[in-house]
């Protein structure tokens, strides 16, 4: 069984649900499997003090959970343009898989939601996808076999999947946001079934 980590962080939930399309989209491929992980809010709250399991949602990463992996989906909202602080503060502990090579080969995607179109999804996407090549990650985008890159009005970009989600974030997922989480995840899983 192949195993697609599909590692976010959502403030709000945009991103979450974003997550669980994906793993629809990992799960419709046999032998494959979709493991939901987050990362905690940072704070200038001491770590010693914080919850070390989330009060609802997808658990916390550990590095084990990266290592372990066969493809990874990694999700964040849009802040300025670049992955939120938290996704951040997680990936640059990651330095012990760095030197190991354990995420070397592996296939990564990218998915993110902003508050407006022209909220720095691109760029985001593009800020997550930096970590992961120097991972020595093989990064996949959508292609524009996704007849949906085409028509949509709200997100999704050939970089990964976006969505927008309001200025309060409560805009649902368009029908073709969905389907894009979808194909990215489903992407993902096939290529860990192929490598």
């Amino acid at each position: 069984m192949k195993t697609v980590l599909i590692l976010y962080y959502s403030r709000h939930g945009a991103t979450a649900s974003m997550a669980q399309q994906l793993a629809r989209g990992v799960e419709s491929v046999a032998g494959t499997q979709a493991m939901l992980r987050t990362v905690p809010e940072i704070s200038e709250v001491c770590e010693a003090v914080a919850d070390t399991v989330p009060a609802s949602g997808a658990p916390y990463v550990a590095l084990d959970d990266l290592k372990k992996c066969d493809a990874l989906a990694l999700g964040s909202p849009g802040r300025f343009g670049n992955m939120a602080a938290a996704l951040k503060y997680f990936l640059e502990k990651t330095s012990s898989l760095w030197l190991s090579g354990a995420l070397t080969g592996k296939p990564a995607g990218v998915f993110t939601s902003t508050s407006s179109l022209h909220g720095g999804q691109e760029s985001t996407l593009l800020s997550m996808m930096l970590p992961l090549l120097h991972h020595g990650m093989l990064i996949t985008g959508l292609p524009y076999t996704e007849a949906d890159l085409i028509s949509t009005q709200s997100g999704g970009t050939p970089y990964g999947a976006s969505h927008v989600s309001g200025s309060d974030s409560s805009r649902p997922l368009t029908d073709e946001e969905k389907r894009l989480c979808v194909a990215l995840g489903k992407r993902l899983a096939q290529l860990a079934q192929k490598l």
